[in-house]
């Protein structure tokens, strides 16, 4: 049954949810709430033992259509405002029917209905929904004095009214997001780290978590401003700039480095030092007649995340000299008569293909 204590407790508001919500929304946030304000998890808290009653208080309600329809009727005439009371002394009803005839029908011709009061005493808002056909889902149609087509039952009027005069019950309204950026080093995006960032007028500690790429947005919720008439508040979205390293660079979870080697390690092979991120090293093969551009992996030395652990690409790049010695050049002339070969001997050939 509805009550008239509904005039004064926003249910929606309660379990976080818009008044348009599914009943499967309604579920989810109720699951959610009565979760964590469970009394099994807050012993001694009287003000969540107080929260836990409301949330089951409001989820009653809600979760059954009947009740939910005269919940929001009452709500829409009521807007949350005071108990009506009767205008009279007498058991006649009048001061209501005066109300509600100024309201609906401009001086009481066009609307009549008759309380049930005895004895001054306060008059139920069932009955006075019932007359109105909202308890029963019908609709009162016509053109309110308040500017606006009221509906009970059918769709939720806007306006509200109560003896301070009428107005309307504006809906939530998310905050405006606060755009910010942050700067890492390649260290830094690789390893996590805790920024302080101005926004808004506000300085806050972020952390930042490990493997961010360049570009990348990070969305801090309810950091940004706040929101209105009980709406959340909005995001804190923060751009990621990572620095340019001189040896490596980040390709998703995996690192990449050039490696430098002479013309003679990569024609004849060797074993080669490779300086890691974290300021070790380790030892990779290079084999005879290694080209230049070839991709050598070195596994699980790339970024650590809470999802996998990349690898370290290291790219063969075969140094060429820019300067060279007399004896040098005689040495390159007689390799270049000893190896008897031309590289582009086939190019033109497979360029006409």
């Amino acid at each position: 049954m509805a009550s008239q204590d509904w005039m004064t407790k926003d249910f929606y508001a309660v379990l976080g949810v818009a008044k348009d919500a599914d009943s499967a929304t309604i579920k989810k946030a109720y699951r959610t709430l009565a979760k964590k304000y469970h009394p099994d998890r807050n012993p001694d808290d009287a003000a969540a033992a107080k929260k836990f009653k409301e949330i089951g208080e409001a989820y009653a309600v809600l979760s059954d259509a009947k009740e939910r329809q005269q919940y929001d009727a009452i709500r829409s005439m009521a807007g949350g405002g005071a108990r009506f009371t009767s205008g009279t002394d007498g058991a006649d009803g009048s001061g209501f029917e005066d109300i509600f005839s100024s309201m609906f029908g401009g001086g009481g011709g066009n609307v009549r209905f008759s309380t049930s009061t005895s004895g001054g005493a306060e008059p139920d808002i069932d009955e006075l929904l019932r007359q109105f056909g909202a308890a029963g889902g019908g609709r009162f149609g016509g053109t309110s004095s308040f500017g606006g087509t009221s509906g009970f039952g059918g769709r939720r009027s806007r306006n509200t009214f109560g003896f301070g005069g009428f107005g309307s019950q504006p809906e939530p309204v998310k905050g405006p997001d606060v755009l910010t950026s942050a700067t890492l080093s390649l260290r830094d995006a690789v390893a996590g780290t805790t920024v302080e960032l101005t926004a808004d007028g506000r300085t806050m500690n972020v952390r930042i978590p490990a493997g961010v790429r360049n570009g990348q947005k990070i969305r801090l919720r309810g950091k940004g401003r706040p929101g209105q008439a009980g709406g959340e508040n909005g995001d804190m979205v923060v751009t990621i700039t990572v620095a340019k390293h001189p040896v490596y660079s980040i390709d998703g979870a995996n690192l990449r480095m050039d490696l430098p080697v002479t013309l003679k390690e990569a024609a004849l092979g060797a074993t080669v030092e490779v300086p890691l991120l974290d300021g070790s090293t380790t030892r990779i093969k290079i084999k005879p007649g290694t080209s230049s551009g070839t991709v050598l992996r070195v596994r699980g030395k790339g970024i650590a995340t809470s999802k996998k652990t990349g690898d370290l690409l290291v790219t063969v790049q075969v140094a060429v000299p820019r300067r060279l010695s007399e004896d040098a050049k005689a040495a390159l002339e007689a390799f270049d008569v000893a190896m008897e070969a031309d590289p582009r001997a086939d190019l033109a050939r497979e360029a006409s293909q």
